[in-house]
């Protein structure tokens, strides 16, 4: 696949790790979240994976092993879905949208070969046929429209515009939110993702270089995103992740259906148990201007009653960093997947390049979220009530 004609442009610097292939800034990554925040700024996604399906049993069969419903997806309409292992674990995510035609679905670049055969040995008998358009269209994202508009127009193969419009904005009918109602950050996240031809990333690009649009580079929507709350597959997710791990039960899962790989665990986790583990941000010191890399161990000190006198407190590690971002607001802030026992007071520390950065938790996955349905509890045997 060609360089990105984004790459080009004034001041790109080159992305690293997950989002490789595109330009992680263009000189000022602050400034470029404030673009994209007002709606003024686009970002290249053409390291972004899309995976097509056609054919007339396409919707039903894709919501056969989809963790969302998609039998009756709407033209022009946007979800989110995932496919599970056979014990609930996270394998796959997309952003679908159909135009009537076609169901489109946005993948990490990564993904969209291996899903394509997944889905290909998966079609059986069934009037379905799946490719991996990744050499043909390509992905920009944003805040609005208007900004996507002033790029290059919609594209629209089959009379209906392929928009995805993110639904993690406001929780979907059939989805459940561990995460705290009030003052949810996802409220402010309007994002946006658009396909078009590839060879159309040249006119996006020429656009920006007018001064028709600003531009923003993957270390601008990547802090926006945390700040949301929102997860990713390429960063949030390994090989142990459930949806409910991450409050993704909140956009990509509709409880009101069953029979697909994974559902046992998902229906089991939420009514009568609770997360192994749960994302939450943390606020990080910024004075060593260090910014924990994914992965990083995050360690939270153990407590004793009574420790010995001048004996340093015991460190317990309880989690991981997944992503770590400098946001133009909030400053220095990470997602992390910590242990569910962790209390939600507890002063975290993560450990990263040597240094010992600070941390304070703020809750996505509340550390009480328990089962939605309340078991009663019954008496011991042996035991009598008077």
């Amino acid at each position: 696949m060609t360089a990105s004609p984004f790459l080009a442009l004034p001041g790109a610097v080159a992305a690293e790790g997950v989002d490789a292939g595109v330009a992680g800034h263009y000189g000022n990554p602050i400034v470029e979240q404030r673009h994209l925040e007002r709606g003024d700024a686009i970002v290249d996604l053409s390291n972004r994976g899309v995976v097509t399906a056609t054919g007339p049993d396409r919707l039903s069969w894709l919501h056969s092993m989809a963790s969302q419903a998609l039998d009756r997806l709407p033209a022009g309409e946007g979800a989110e879905t995932l496919l599970l292992d056979a014990s609930g674990r996270v394998e796959h995510a997309a952003h679908v949208i159909d135009d009537g035609t076609t169901t489109w679905l946005v993948v990490e670049g990564d993904e969209a070969a291996p899903l394509a055969a997944f889905l290909d040995r998966m079609r059986f008998m069934l009037r379905v046929e799946v490719a991996d358009a990744s050499a043909d269209v390509a992905v920009l994202g944003a805040m609005s429209v208007a900004a996507l508009d002033a790029a290059t127009p919609a594209f629209e193969p089959a009379g209906v515009a392929l928009d995805w419009v993110d639904p993690w904005a406001h929780p979907r009918p059939g989805g459940h939110q561990y995460a705290h109602a009030s003052g949810h950050p996802a409220s402010e996240w309007h994002w946006i993702e658009r396909i078009v031809p590839r060879i159309a990333l040249a006119e996006a690009a020429a656009a920006v270089a007018s001064g028709r649009t600003e531009v923003a580079g993957s270390l601008a929507s990547e802090a926006l995103r945390v700040a949301a709350w929102r997860p990713r597959l390429a960063t949030e997710v390994d090989d142990r992740t459930i949806p409910h791990e991450l409050d993704w039960l909140r956009s990509a899962v509709d409880l009101g259906k069953g029979c697909y790989k994974g559902q046992e665990t998902v229906a089991k986790v939420l009514n009568l148990g609770r997360p192994p583990r749960r994302l939450v941000l943390l606020h990080l010191d910024g004075s060593d201007t260090v910014l924990p890399a994914p992965g990083d161990e995050v360690v939270g000190e153990k407590v004793r009653p009574e420790p010995a006198s001048g004996e340093a407190p015991e460190r317990k590690v309880v989690g991981h960093i997944t992503t770590a971002v400098m946001h133009h607001e909030l400053g220095p802030v990470a997602l992390a997947l910590v242990k569910r026992a962790v209390p939600a007071d507890l002063p975290l520390i993560v450990q990263s390049h040597g240094i010992d950065v600070a941390a304070a938790q703020v809750e996505i996955v509340p550390a009480d979220s328990g089962a939605a349905v309340d078991v009663p509890r019954l008496p011991r045997l042996g035991v009598r009530k008077l």
